[in-house]
């Protein structure tokens, strides 16, 4: 039997638009608003995760979701995307910019094309997404998710391009915000801790291939995806503006705002994890 959906949810019958929603967080995500009561409308690249996913909520949780494959860098697919959403659903109530890519490797070992590639996800897919749903996200007075991470706000060694496109997250919506003051528009930055997820094992290296081995960090806590997006859900729930989801991050953001030489020295090592080749 189908489970029975909360009635009462704030997300009944809305439509949650979740990029990179077939694995970690995303995936985390779009089962949380489904179990919530809305239409999850999830990107990824992976039909064959797509397809199960969608089957999935359908025979589970009685929910009716579309996935589409699109690759959140390419403008046009992206609209393409948004568009198939409106039609289907009549609208977008709720986005989450949650597709990312990392890498580890030292800046001076790095290939331009690393730094285009994780900024074409990163930031321009994010981008992307929110130009195209904005406009039922007015109409609608929706909000906007954003899956950062504490290199938005303290960087660490071995991935200049990734905080680049974090620290560019946080400047872009954190802009957006008081642009849309007074429209209705919410928008949460989330910037959860270490997580059990395969971001940092198909972490990109300076020549553009793929580690294939999780990164070691030293004295982390990781959490599971499903905490970190049940931690999500609830302060969008609240229409929060910014979610520190660890224990280390706020020492982290802390630290690196007041004391930053003393977050080099103490969490940035520890947090960085093992010099690339190491």
């Amino acid at each position: 039997m189908p489970r029975t959906l909360f009635s009462h949810s704030p997300y009944r019958r809305k439509v949650v638009l979740v990029s990179g929603g077939c694995s970690g967080i995303g995936r985390a995500l779009v089962l949380r608003f489904a179990r919530a009561g809305a239409h999850p409308v999830i990107l990824d690249l992976d039909q064959a995760a797509l397809d199960s996913l969608v089957q999935h909520l359908r025979e589970h949780l009685n929910v009716e979701a579309l996935g589409l494959r699109c690759d959140i860098a390419d403008a046009e697919a992206v609209e393409r995307a948004v568009a198939l959403a409106v039609e289907r659903f009549g609208g977008i109530d709720v986005l989450v910019n949650n597709a990312g890519i990392t890498h580890r490797s030292l800046f001076i070992e790095t290939e331009l094309a690393v730094f285009r590639r994780v900024m074409a996800v990163n930031f321009y897919g994010a981008l992307h997404c929110t130009q195209s749903a904005l406009p039922s996200l007015l109409a609608r007075h929706g909000q906007i998710v954003v899956l950062s991470s504490l290199t938005g706000f303290a960087p660490l060694l071995y991935r200049s391009a990734y905080n680049a496109s974090k620290h560019a997250l946080h400047g872009l919506f954190d802009t957006l915000r008081m642009e849309l003051d007074g429209t209705g528009v919410a928008i949460t930055l989330a910037c959860p801790g270490f997580t059990a997820t395969d971001l940092r094992k198909n972490a990109l290296v300076g020549d553009g291939s793929v580690i294939r081995q999780p990164a070691v960090v030293l004295g982390a806590e990781v959490a599971s995806p499903r905490d970190v997006a049940e931690a999500i859900y609830q302060g969008a729930l609240r229409r929060r503006r910014l979610l520190v989801l660890s224990n280390v991050n706020w020492r982290a953001r802390l630290l690196a705002r007041f004391f930053p030489r003393l977050f080099e020295k103490l969490l940035v090592p520890k947090m960085s994890g093992l010099r690339p080749g190491h």
